[in-house]
């Protein structure tokens, strides 16, 4: 009567990672070293997806901030190249416009910036001087950084208000001061924030069209108009824009969106995101290839302690599942490391750039993912390696 027939030895789950651990704490410093390529790469993918998406989320912020709704209608040239001027009248022809909300201008004044009278005439601040409506700010959603802004009183005096670069670059660091506009004095009576959506005033000192037509020969005709309308209509309202403007020379008028450039910053920053995720991915590939080479190595130096388990009844199943949950662990050490280091770049340079740090849970699940991919690719030539060893002669390898 036989007896019971044999069955080959199997491990446990916890056994299976029990043995793997320490197939790992047997050789450190390789598994350290092996660890980091992918550490790297994974850190690199996602501390690049996350301050892409940073910066983005930030910018869609600055953008509601600011609003999409801004048009601009600036003066060009005819046909024959010759400088066209907008009627004095642009404005109210196109606060006539239904949904047009704010509509406003500035003027170009031909008048050289000094800081004071001993600064030769032909070394000007590189300041240019516009006229400006009491209503521009409200338009632009633009916002004194210091002092005051234009009023019906003020924009019939000589008072100055200086853009942010304008301020530097005249060494005006409060209201208070007097520069030289062309021969005449102005009182600077503020200063402005940064304007995001029209970088071109930062560099400006704005006078009350009132006060450059009096004392700096402003002729009245508006360089650049700006409305404000619904975001429904703003496409309705740039398609009339350049014709209400100038009714005489439509094709003289440019008209833009200043917001189009915060948008096209955007599509930029996605493009040099592929790009550095790309490198990301090369990293993460020279981490799969040491995860490899590391397993390889550890087959051939662990033939005796294959043959060994062989001998014992472990089956060809066992010994694979064994090296294949080595190479796991070994790739799921450095994608954890990496995911780890990635999020804190993230946090670090966000907060650096006052942004509010975004690392979106699918990077982090997507990096681990692919980790535990590396991990079964770079560990499955080994362990089928070591469980084709034959017992005999891996008992007898040196």
């Amino acid at each position: 009567m036989s007896g019971p027939a044999l069955r080959p030895a199997r491990l446990s789950p916890a056994d299976v990672l029990r043995v793997g651990a320490e197939g790992l704490r047997s050789r450190r410093t390789r598994v350290v070293l092996s660890a980091l390529g992918i550490a790297i790469g994974i850190a690199t993918m996602v501390a690049v997806i996350g301050l892409s998406t940073s910066s983005r989320a930030d910018l869609m912020n600055r953008l509601d901030r600011l609003g999409t709704n801004l048009l601009t209608a600036e003066a060009g040239q005819d046909a024959m190249g010759n400088d066209v001027k907008l009627p004095k009248s642009a404005v109210a022809m196109v606060q006539r416009i239904g949904p047009v909300q704010h509509a406003t201008s500035v003027g170009t004044v031909d008048a050289r910036v000094r800081r004071s009278d001993a600064v030769p005439e032909e070394m000007a601040a590189g300041v240019t001087v516009q006229a400006a409506r009491t209503d521009l700010l409200d338009t632009l959603n633009a916002r004194m950084d210091q002092g005051s802004w234009l009023n019906r009183a003020s924009e019939r005096l000589p008072t100055v208000v200086l853009g942010s670069v304008a301020a530097d670059r005249l060494g005006i660091t409060a209201p208070g001061a007097k520069i030289l506009l062309d021969d005449r004095w102005y009182a600077v009576t503020g200063i402005l924030a940064p304007i995001e959506l029209v970088p071109t005033l930062d560099r400006t000192a704005l006078v009350g069209s009132p006060s450059a037509e009096r004392y700096l020969g402003f002729d009245g005709h508006p360089s650049v108009i700006f409305e404000r309308s619904p975001d429904a209509s703003v496409e309705a309202v740039g398609e009339v824009l350049a014709r209400t403007v100038n009714p005489s020379d439509e094709n003289a008028v440019k008209v833009s969106r200043p917001s189009d450039a915060l948008a096209a910053k955007a599509a930029t920053d996605e493009g040099l995101t592929s790009l550095m995720l790309g490198l990301g991915a090369v990293a993460l590939l020279v981490g799969g290839v040491g995860v490899a080479n590391t397993m390889v190595v550890s087959v051939l130096e662990r033939r005796q302690e294959i043959g060994l388990r062989r001998a014992l009844g472990a089956a060809r199943g066992s010994i694979r599942i064994q090296f294949l949950t080595e190479s796991l662990m070994l790739s799921a050490l450095g994608g954890l490391a990496g995911a780890a280091l990635g999020a804190a770049a993230t946090f670090a340079f966000a907060r650096a750039q006052g942004w509010t740090a975004v690392v979106p849970p699918w990077s982090l699940a997507g990096g681990l993912g692919a980790t535990l991919l590396i991990g079964v690719i770079a560990g499955l030539y080994p362990a089928v390696r070591a469980s084709r060893l034959h017992p005999t002669v891996a008992l007898s390898a040196t």
